[in-house]
């Protein structure tokens, strides 16, 4: 094996932890995938004997090329119809999940919290995953974002506080948070109001990004009876409901025709529905390449 195959080799020891740290960066799998290939790019092309600690020097290049695309990052067109979610990563429920996918979301970054990292600044982001997610010492971050020590560990601070109020923390008990989605489905197909209304947390939020393509989907409702006013649209795609696993979360998949149309992810505290999170936008579904779901 050539110096060379030997190098690839290693950086593809080390691709898994990459991809980790870029989506919890950017929210977005592909962006994910060309920073960690930047990052390869450039270690082919450095004097790689001067490198003391690889894997440290891989998590800084790719920080600081996702840090430039956070920066250089325009407004997302959906936005301005009042949403944008993150990239799901979406399995069957009963369905492992691979390697590759238990690395990515290794400490269960549900979407709720992605879409609260995409309301942060970018140096807060990268403050607070940086350190939070992956224990980087402060001392270590400070330069990427061009800060001190001190003023770092603040940007992570004001990050956490942030993260914390606004992506709640889920139940443990999975199997207990499938019975809740269940159950929620149940009551929207039997038009059960009072019932949709018992499973919902008095502040729960639904935030739904149809997209360009659909904007009428892109939404954020907020309180019990608001969200359960949407009862009967729950209840026209039921037939066509699949449970999924959604990072980490338990969700659904609507796909009429074995054709996902919609992402649900559910985020459960207390036994109740604290947050739904919903991608609706069909260009980014077909970009996720989801096989068909069938019974």
């Amino acid at each position: 094996m050539g110096e060379h195959d030997l190098l690839a080799a290693e950086f593809e020891s080390h691709r898994s932890h990459l991809r980790a740290v870029a989506y919890r960066m950017l929210g977005s799998l592909s962006e994910a995938e060309d920073a960690v290939q930047d990052a390869w790019l450039r270690l082919s092309r450095s004097d790689v004997e001067e490198i003391q600690n690889l894997a440290g020097w891989l998590t800084t290049v790719v920080a600081r090329v996702c840090l430039n695309i956070l920066r250089s990052r325009k407004s997302h067109p959906e936005q301005a119809s009042g949403m944008h979610m993150p990239d799901p990563v979406v399995s069957r429920a009963e369905t492992p999940p691979t390697p590759e996918e238990e690395a990515l979301l290794a400490d269960s970054v549900g979407l709720a919290m992605l879409v609260v990292l995409d309301t942060l600044a970018p140096a807060e982001r990268m403050s607070f995953v940086l350190h939070d997610m992956f224990a980087v010492p402060f001392d270590d971050i400070a330069p990427i974002v061009d800060r001190t020590p001190t003023a770092t560990r603040q940007l992570a601070s004001r990050a956490r506080r942030r993260v914390h109020e606004a992506a709640p923390v889920p139940d443990a008990d999975q199997a207990r948070q499938r019975e809740i989605v269940d159950a929620f489905y149940a009551a929207s197909r039997d038009g059960d109001f009072e019932r949709l209304l018992a499973l919902l947390d008095p502040d729960v939020v639904l935030r739904s990004d149809g997209g360009t393509a659909v904007p009428a989907l892109s939404q954020i409702l907020t309180g019990a009876h608001t969200v359960a006013s949407q009862a009967e649209l729950y209840r026209r795609f039921v037939p066509w409901t699949f449970p999924a696993t959604v990072n980490g979360m338990p969700g659904v998949v609507v796909a009429p025709e074995g054709k996902t149309m919609s992402i649900m992810s559910f985020t459960i505290r207390g036994d109740r529905v604290v947050t739904i999170d919903v991608l609706a936008d069909p260009t980014r579904i077909a970009a996720l390449g989801l096989a068909e779901w069938s019974v």
